[in-house]
């Protein structure tokens, strides 16, 4: 996340934001660039408004200070040292005489300096005047998130840029949960059903199936792009790609054992970046493990996907998961949750409802345990779809693919009781 730093002294001024911004309003918003920002706060509840604006994920680059203070107090700071490339003011001054209070701070700040204003008067007067002497933006309380970052979206990001695809993250509850088996089969899903260019990327080095799963063995793959960061563009990119089918294309883990996968937490950003641009959807398939990297690509990711199973250890483990992430991810929208080999003969289970319900989400998909489908798909390299299109697991990955896309939602399941996992939960 962006780096902030805090100046405050609030000196009881007025509370009048209001921040009405819903997981899922920010989905369309491109990453900010690198660039920095110092945002003067005269009341606490923008103060609040600009710490949550600097832990969104689409503010990682950006280096957020945020000061208690009033517009002379900008101009005092900044006549001794030089100004961000962004200001962000908030005033309760009268329209008539604004611009004379801005007069100091437009003698000291750099030419190439952006200015927001928070002002509490909705004025167009003002406003044509505030643009006519240069102000990027003037803005009316209350303002949300979603209001702050757009207007600085549209100051610092290129109307005209190539539209980012969309990230998929995917990742285990535990080991052994299918977490990979169903990115594969949505990965494939999404590619086939929509002809939409997907690239699918194997993030579990030592242990990658992917190209089991599509019974591939490339020579290349995303070893060679994440050892190699300085070479890594579209061009290097679509060098280390495995065709699957007409519109999915694999980047391959090595699943070998011949040297040491440590990785620093931005090691796959640079990945990350060139799949965003090479194509419309990117699915990660990432490995159950929690590291500093891990924690990096499921915070940057525009969807999370967690897969469990219905047992004990997973549902602690989800749990842990969702609260992470939730901190992690502040204003994005709830990881989806797919419950997978329900029903397996003799085993113990948590129903799917109480697993839910004690999480206090729906699940996205319930995938029943079908031991001879899945491990035929898996023996001979194919998806479940091309195995069986009309089992119940291959309509529940047509469906997954839809909702994971945009293109619909996936009716919620009914809950049920709590008492049976509460129960096993105390004991625990």
């Amino acid at each position: 996340m962006s780096a902030i730093e805090y100046t405050i002294d609030n000196g009881g001024a007025a509370d009048f934001s209001a921040d009405a911004t819903r997981p899922g309003d920010l989905d369309q918003l491109r990453p900010l660039p690198r660039i920095s920002i110092h945002a003067f706060c005269e009341s606490e509840a923008v103060q609040r408004l600009m710490e949550r604006c600097g832990q969104d994920r689409r503010m990682a680059k950006v280096s957020l200070r945020i000061t208690g203070g009033s517009i002379a107090a900008a101009a005092n700071m900044f006549a001794s040292v030089s100004t961000p490339n962004l200001i962000i003011l908030e005033t309760a001054t009268e329209p008539k005489s604004l611009l004379s209070e801005l007069a100091p701070l437009a003698q000291v700040c750099d030419p190439s300096t952006k200015v927001v204003i928070i002002g509490r008067h909705n004025d167009i007067a003002l406003y044509r005047e505030l643009i006519k002497n240069g102000i990027s933006e003037y803005m009316v309380a209350p303002v949300g998130m979603a209001d702050i970052l757009t207007a600085v979206s549209a100051i610092f990001v290129d109307p005209e840029a190539e539209p980012l695809g969309r990230s998929l993250a995917f990742i285990g509850a535990k080991g052994g949960c299918g977490s990979s088996v169903i990115a594969h089969n949505c990965a494939w899903g999404i590619s086939n059903l929509f002809s939409t260019e997907t690239i699918l990327a194997d993030l579990d080095l030592p242990y990658g199936t992917a190209n089991i799963d599509f019974d591939q063995d490339p020579p290349q793959g995303i070893a060679e792009a994440v050892f190699a960061p300085e070479r890594l563009d579209e061009v290097f990119l679509d060098r280390l790609l495995t065709k699957c089918s007409e519109h999915l294309s694999l980047l391959a883990a090595p699943s070998m054992l011949d040297r040491a996968y440590d990785f620093e937490a931005g090691a796959f950003h640079p990945i990350l970046e060139v799949l965003q641009r090479s194509a419309p959807v990117s699915v990660l398939d990432v490995p159950h493990a929690w590291s500093d990297w891990t924690r990096t690509v499921l915070g940057e990711a525009d969807e999370v996907v967690i897969t469990a199973v219905p047992d004990l250890a997973s549902l602690r483990n989800t749990k842990n998961l969702l609260d992470a992430l939730k901190k992690l991810r502040p204003n994005d929208r709830v990881p989806h949750l797919v419950l997978n080999q329900v029903g397996m003969p003799k085993r113990p289970e948590i129903a799917p409802n109480e697993f839910c319900e004690s999480l206090e989400v729906e699940a996205a998909a319930v995938i029943p345990f079908d031991a001879v489908l899945f491990g035929n798909a898996s023996n001979s390299g194919r998806m479940i779809a091309e195995i069986d299109r009309k089992s119940p697991a291959a309509e529940t990955f047509s469906q997954l693919a839809h909702l994971l896309t945009g293109r619909t939602a996936i009716k919620k399941a009914r809950r049920g009781g709590l008492g049976n996992v509460l129960a096993k939960l105390g004991r625990r």
